[in-house]
């Protein structure tokens, strides 16, 4: 018998609550002390892992970060005191090392989010946010989430993030108000 919205929902949301609670409290602290320290900070991710990022950079900005999506015509160079952020959910893509390789030659900080801290690509950063949960590289065989391919991640990244924000809000005094405040008018 085929699962219902409901049912399918319930496992989608089940499987997000068993990578949260596979996190350890303290496993944001180093990305968030990085991004304190962070004169300007540039993120970057691929695909779907790409829109979570963006979500963040948006969400930072919003914190009245210096903040910049690599690829957009605005991006400025990174050097000493900058943080590049970038997304390796699967944990090795030769492009994403080219960026590492770039900003850490510049004097720059790097911080990788990824599901597989193992990873070559995970390896190179400064920084890791490990993500606990299914990608592309491992969506096959055991025990597989309801969600497809690398969406469990993708998700989880976008969560974690927003929970990132919160305690960085706790940090800077930031407020509900004063994000709303930076938020666009150009809609």
């Amino acid at each position: 018998m085929d699962q219902t919205l409901s049912e399918l929902g319930q496992a989608a949301v089940a499987d997000l609550g068993t990578v949260l609670a596979r996190m350890p409290d303290d496993a944001a602290d180093p990305l968030i002390e990085a991004i304190l320290a962070a004169r300007r900070i540039a993120i970057h991710g691929l695909g779907r892992e790409g829109l979570a990022m963006k979500g963040f950079a948006m969400r930072l900005f919003h914190m009245g970060r210096d903040v910049h999506v690599v690829g957009d015509m605005t991006t400025p160079p990174l050097g000493p005191g900058d943080l590049l952020i970038v997304s390796a959910g699967p944990g090795d893509f030769r492009s994403i090392d080219a960026l590492l390789d770039i900003a850490s030659n510049a004097g720059a900080k790097t911080a990788v989010v990824t599901a597989e801290p193992e990873g070559a690509t995970s390896r190179k950063a400064d920084v890791q946010l490990a993500i606990p949960a299914q990608t592309m590289a491992s969506d096959q065989g055991g025990a597989v989430s309801v969600l497809p391919m690398g969406s469990l991640f993708e998700i989880a990244q976008a969560i974690v993030f927003e929970l990132v924000i919160l305690r960085l809000r706790e940090r800077t005094g930031e407020t509900a108000e004063t994000m709303r405040a930076r938020h666009t008018n150009l809609e």
